[in-house]
């Protein structure tokens, strides 16, 4: 079987004024379905690049972003939106549409996607469910904690049913405690539910409840190890 995520040679160059600054410098990465990946690294060291070239967001000098065995790079403006659809986004900031509701936020990509209302509510309830926030369906974000809100972004990338997720330090705007319940979540729609999962992190402590931890520095993948205390 295929990889979900594979990235051949992947190389990103920005110029800073004059000055060219190789964020990546030659990425090599597989990812499986079901797998739950943390690619951990200090600031700059190029985690972030690496995040945004999975997620179709941005385009690489030079090398591969291979998805579902589609080169992206052959992909146009139209097909790149659908690909983009099938990915779900987790950002460090939530996100969230503060004049929605929790329900109203989780249920917009469905929307979009043309599902029709009836099953529209029945998926958001599902997901609320599955993130433990069934009880806080008609509270706005500003009503929410941290790791409410978090929350609830995770359930709205859910929403599509996608190929993998992608979340950006998700634990970076939220206390420890809440951080620890945030992973434990994670962990649990991985091994119960099948989500593949790609977590940018600069916490080694975060990193290690992944199954799979890839340390990235100045741009190259230094070491790449399976976590066998991941998952349990």
């Amino acid at each position: 079987m295929a990889p979900v995520v594979q990235t051949i040679n992947l190389q990103k160059t920005y110029m800073l004024g004059k000055v060219p600054v190789n964020a990546l410098r030659g990425v090599n990465l597989e990812v499986e379905s079901g797998d739950f990946m943390a690619i951990v690294g200090p600031s700059g060291s190029g985690k972030s690049t690496l995040l945004n070239l999975i997620g179709a967001l941005d385009r690489p000098t030079e090398g591969k972003v291979i998805i579902d065995g589609v080169d992206v790079s052959t992909l146009n403006d139209d097909q790149l939106a659908e690909l983009r659809r099938r990915i779900g986004f987790v950002f460090q900031f939530f996100n969230l549409i503060p004049r929605l509701t929790a329900s109203e936020n989780v249920e917009l990509p469905l929307a979009i996607a043309g599902i029709n209302k009836r099953q529209r509510k029945e998926k958001t309830v599902e997901l609320l469910k599955a993130v433990g926030l069934s009880e806080r369906a008609n509270h706005n974000p500003t009503e929410l904690s941290g790791g409410e809100q978090q929350r609830v972004a995770i359930a709205r990338a859910l929403a599509n049913d996608p190929r993998f997720l992608l979340l950006d330090e998700p634990t970076g705007n939220i206390d420890s405690k809440t951080a620890d319940m945030l992973i434990s979540l994670l962990k649990k729609l991985n091994e119960e539910r099948g989500v593949t999962i790609i977590m940018i992190t600069h916490d080694p402590n975060i990193a290690k409840q992944a199954k799979h931890i890839v340390r990235i520095l100045d741009g190259k993948i230094i070491e790449e190890t399976n976590n066998m205390n991941g998952g349990s």
